[in-house]
């Protein structure tokens, strides 16, 4: 039987529409007025998405044993990726592949006549594209990553609202990659710079793999510099341990030096054994001393399909011709062999690929063709057009079982403790409402500690060095990091100086930082006493803003 969608229903309000959503699964309605179906040679698409019993005895690719996220899959959400990324689950990814944009200060529009014509994208940034719900998110969890964005907006408005504008994103990629995913940004010389400082301070800097060139060698006419003629695709893993398949570069230069010899792509003793070649020669010896026994003529002394160069970080693949089939005319299109050798290169049969910025869908069309399941999310709704139609084309051959496209309008409920408006939802049950403490800003937090850690001179005492300073050079950070379950409440942060901050990270606790700076013996004790008596204080300044705020209320 076929699942029949719901219709979105009417609503009096925005409140009234968002208490509907926090309580209903948006992949179970649809807006009859907006939806978009790919039509398939083999399947009359209704008001109905198929499901397992539409699969003539077959499960659909999502199944197969495999988990499944808690979003909708062979989909794309035509909303804001940010938002789209905060409802999705943690460690739910395998690939990422994001083409962003370059802050290329230009303005960008679909071909004339082609598919993509309605396409416009202004890549121009300046300071008023940062939200300020960024910036404080950065300044509460990531104060590395804000002081990086302040420095690059003292060097340019435009650079610092594009950074603002890319760390959050970046910031949910990590969290919802798998812990043996990768990740894989494609930038160009107009901020890849700045981007993998980004990724460094995020994923880690030693979880940087490869800066993967794709040289697609167009014409250039130039006398004053080099031509450009490559892009440049960060690659990161999430850990130590990721995926990672090797790939077929070029063919081995043996295969050329022995073409005359070939039978189908293999070079067969019984060919060769009157040759005074020295490789063969060693190679005969070689293969003789594995098998134990003198050499037949069937056996093979080269295999050149499984014998050739790997593939090296730097990929040519041409740009796309003006009459190339896969051409949809989005500016920004890559080659689809480009995306289906990253694909193939890091991840396998089955898992989950997410492109936030699917534009027209290349990276989406790959996955398809190499059995990877996938996502996609893109705001213009220009994309959704150009997807639906590409992904219609590649419906198969005669027979081959239809793959529903999923439209959605409505971003995906995360299903694990996560902070929802005055409220943080535990999966138990529980609604636990955000204290007074909870809501504190930032800057209000760095008041309280300035009172608390000034000297009688002016000067603050840093817990982390015991210099004092200025209080221009202290920053808010956590004692205890988020990492290590610690809180964003007053009660568990701390100035420290810059010095102090950078040195211990987003992934440090404080002891971690004495240990490392040696502190020690009756110095430790009087900079742990220090730290306890802000403790203190600030334990006592939450129990007075929290006070009469009810602890646990059932959830209704």
């Amino acid at each position: 039987m076929n699942k029949q969608l719901k219709p979105i229903p009417a609503f009096a309000s925005e409140a009234e529409e968002r208490a509907f959503w926090e309580s209903h699964d948006s992949t179970e309605y649809v807006d009859w007025d907006k939806a978009q179906f790919v039509v398939f040679p083999n399947l009359q698409m209704t008001k109905e998405v198929a499901t397992a019993d539409d699969w003539q005895g077959q499960a659909p690719p999502e199944d197969h044993g495999m988990p499944q996220p808690n979003f909708a899959l062979s989909a794309l959400y035509a909303l804001d990726n940010l938002e789209v990324m905060r409802g999705m689950d943690s460690e739910t990814v395998d690939l990422i592949y994001l083409d962003p944009p370059f802050n290329s200060k230009r303005m960008y529009q679909g071909m004339s006549g082609s598919k993509a014509q309605a396409h416009r994208f202004r890549d121009t940034w300046s300071w008023n594209d940062a939200k300020q719900e960024w910036l404080d998110q950065l300044e509460n969890d990531y104060p590395d990553l804000r002081r990086q964005i302040d420095v690059a907006k003292a060097h340019s408005d435009g650079m610092g609202g594009y950074l603002a504008f890319m760390a959050p994103r970046i910031i949910e990629m990590h969290r919802i990659l798998m812990p043996g995913g990768s990740l894989y940004l494609h930038c160009d010389p107009n901020a890849n710079s700045y981007l993998r400082i980004l990724l460094d301070l995020v994923f880690g800097s030693s979880n940087h793999r490869n800066e993967v060139v794709w040289h697609y060698g167009k014409m250039a006419n130039t006398s004053r510099n080099f031509p450009s003629n490559h892009d440049t695709i960060y690659r990161y893993s999430k850990g130590d341990d990721w995926t990672f398949n090797p790939l077929k570069g070029s063919e081995s230069e043996y295969r050329a030096r022995f073409a005359r010899y070939l039978t189908g792509n293999r070079v067969l003793y019984g060919s060769v054994n009157q040759s005074k070649d020295k490789l063969i020669l060693r190679r005969a010896k070689k293969v003789e001393s594995e098998l134990g026994r003198p050499l037949t003529d069937s056996d093979v002394l080269f295999d050149f399909d499984v014998e050739y160069k790997i593939q090296s970080d730097v990929i040519y693949e041409s740009i796309i011709k003006g009459n190339a089939k896969e051409r949809t005319g989005w500016n920004t299109q890559k080659p689809l062999a480009l995306l289906e050798r990253i694909i193939k290169a890091s991840s396998n049969e089955g898992d989950i690929v997410f492109d936030p910025f699917c534009g027209c869908g290349t990276a989406l069309v790959a996955a398809e063709n190499l059995g990877r399941r996938w996502v996609g999310a893109d705001d213009d709704a220009n994309a959704v057009d150009v997807i639906r139609n590409r992904i219609a084309s590649m419906s198969g051959q005669e027979g081959a079982l239809p793959i529903p496209v999923s439209v959605l309008y409505h971003p995906p409920q995360r299903t694990e403790v996560a902070t929802d408006g005055d409220v943080i939802r535990d999966p138990t049950g529980i609604i636990i409402p955000k204290m007074p403490s909870d809501k504190m800003s930032n800057a209000a937090i760095r008041d309280q500690l300035m009172e608390w850690q000034q000297q009688p001179d002016g000067n603050i005492k840093c817990p982390g060095c015991g210099e004092c300073l200025k209080p221009r050079h202290f920053h808010v950070d956590h004692i205890n990091p988020k990492s290590a379950g610690g809180t964003n409440r007053i009660d568990n942060r701390i100035l420290l100086c810059g010095a102090c901050n950078i040195d211990k990270g987003n992934t440090k606790a404080l002891p971690q930082l004495w240990n490392e700076q040696n502190i020690r013996g009756k110095r430790r004790q009087e900079m742990q006493k220090h730290v306890t008596e802000i403790q203190d204080q600030a334990r006592a300044h939450v129990q007075q803003m929290d006070a009469g705020v009810p602890v646990q209320v059932p959830l209704r």
